[in-house]
């Protein structure tokens, strides 16, 4: 019975780490940008639409700084959907110089239900346009915007997504742990599968889909996480998402874990119905036609039950390493010796830094301390040994931590400070996915809304 366990769980946690050795080999060919094709003539026409429910705080900044693109205005008309609202939403962004069309609908809320119906409402009118834009109402929008998307357009892509930036990164812990996220996945996710010739994925905001394309397949994704489904749908269709890393949407980020964890469980319920009616059809898209393109979008969908998988190994490494005796499973630090465990450690807690200071987020002095703070895993066992009591373990860590964010603050600043340790917060942040991932998996049938309310204006100059 001894061996029975061992060997199940030896192919459960050698399965996992190849899965995951997937996603990481992957985000590797990220950290390289391709020198960009010609600019092209503006030539392709867009109807920007902006999806709005009670935004009457922040739709006016998101309608001044679409009209204060850097494109042709005859070649861009902005729409409004003012969804289901109770305020001045409609009033606010027509005032502002947008076309405003109200939508009341009781029974089919949301985002998706919300496009679907301003989609048929522009293949009706007498203009046409060569594509959509889709934005959030507390966007900011770059003034290169379709610029990029026109150029990526007349280079054969029919569908484009923009990048996606944070406009309050330095609110809180939690603004600042979305902001990393969305930092890391622009580079080693979006630009990686750009790199490598895959599908981008569809964000949710910032991107724009050929008309045609659109009214062939139809819109249908009315699901919580309707981008994630319409880029399944494009997929299974031959299309490829393309990715446009200079065209910049900003976003606001929650401010508070509550908030945060509200919206992320909305995604993941999104993630966990879509990968239930797409997964499988991905990969048999995949062997049947060979074609890695669906066979990556399929495992891309997956992620809530990868996050889960992980949450089982790291228990069950923990299990096997922290009692005495062990329980004779098999632990995936088996694989390597501990010292190259150890250099994987800190190569993985350095990515994420590299990437922001790549992308002109984060400095490379701060980025140096944190490179050295990360050698206390190498450190830690000359200080206190190598299996040392728990209490002195976590005093002689926390001395350590201390030290280093106290030179940071002395050497480098307050907000150095702060990206420091909320760096180190984005650990915690990160294992909150796991019982937010259960949450979602259990809901993802709910189809409830959750509407993010926004208190206060942020103009594209502030950013």
């Amino acid at each position: 019975m001894g061996n029975y366990i061992f060997t199940l769980t030896a192919v459960f946690q050698i399965s996992v780490f190849l899965l995951t050795s997937y996603y990481l080999i992957l985000s590797l060919f990220g950290l390289h940008r391709k020198k960009e094709k010609r600019k092209h003539e503006a030539k392709n026409s867009f109807a920007l639409i902006v999806a709005a429910h009670n935004e009457e705080v922040v739709i006016g900044k998101i309608v001044e700084s679409l009209i204060d693109l850097d494109y042709p205005k005859h070649l861009y008309d902005i729409f409004v959907i003012a969804d289901n609202c109770t305020d001045k939403t409609a009033n606010i962004a027509r005032e502002h110089g947008a076309k405003v069309f109200e939508r009341v609908n009781k029974d089919k809320r949301g985002k998706g239900y919300a496009l679907e119906w301003m989609f048929a409402k522009i293949f009706k009118m007498n203009k046409k346009y060569d594509a959509v834009a889709v934005f959030d109402a507390d966007n900011l929008v770059s003034k290169n915007f379709l610029n990029e998307m026109n150029n990526h357009m007349c280079e054969g892509y029919n569908v484009v997504q923009g990048y996606l930036d944070s406009k309050n990164p330095n609110d809180s812990w939690i603004t600042q742990a979305y902001s990393i996220s969305f930092w890391a996945s622009n580079r080693l996710f979006q630009l990686a599968r750009k790199n490598l010739g895959l599908s981008n994925q569809i964000g949710g905001t910032g991107f724009v889909i050929n008309t045609k394309v659109l009214k062939k397949l139809g819109w249908g994704a009315t699901c919580l996480t309707e981008d994630l489904e319409f880029t399944c749908k494009l997929v299974m269709n031959g299309e490829k998402v393309g990715w446009a890393h200079d065209a910049i949407v900003y976003d606001e980020k929650p401010l508070k874990l509550k908030e945060s964890w509200k919206q992320r469980k909305r995604w993941m319920q999104g993630f966990s119905d879509v990968a239930s009616r797409f997964f499988l059809k991905l990969i048999k898209k995949g062997i049947k036609e060979r074609n890695i393109v669906a066979f990556d979008c399929a495992l891309y969908v997956i992620q809530p039950f990868v996050v889960l998988l992980l949450g089982v190994s790291l228990l069950l490494t923990m299990a096997q390493n922290f009692t005495e005796s062990g329980l004779n499973i098999f632990a995936i630090n088996y694989l390597f010796p501990i010292y190259i465990w150890k250099g994987f450690s800190i190569f993985q807690f350095l990515l994420t830094p590299f990437v922001m200071v790549v992308e002109g987020k984060l400095s490379r002095k701060l980025f140096t301390l944190l490179a050295l703070y990360s050698g206390n895993v190498f450190v830690m066992s000359h200080i206190v040994g190598d299996n040392p009591d728990l209490i002195v373990a976590v005093a002689a860590q926390g001395v350590f931590m201390a030290f280093f964010l106290g030179v940071t603050y002395v050497a480098l600043g307050k907000l150095a400070f702060k990206q420091f340790m909320w760096y180190l917060l984005y650990g915690i942040y990160t294992l909150t996915w796991i019982p937010i991932t259960i949450q979602g998996i259990i809901d993802k049938d709910k189809k409830e809304w959750s509407h993010t309310k926004h208190v206060r204006q942020i103009g594209i100059y502030d950013v």
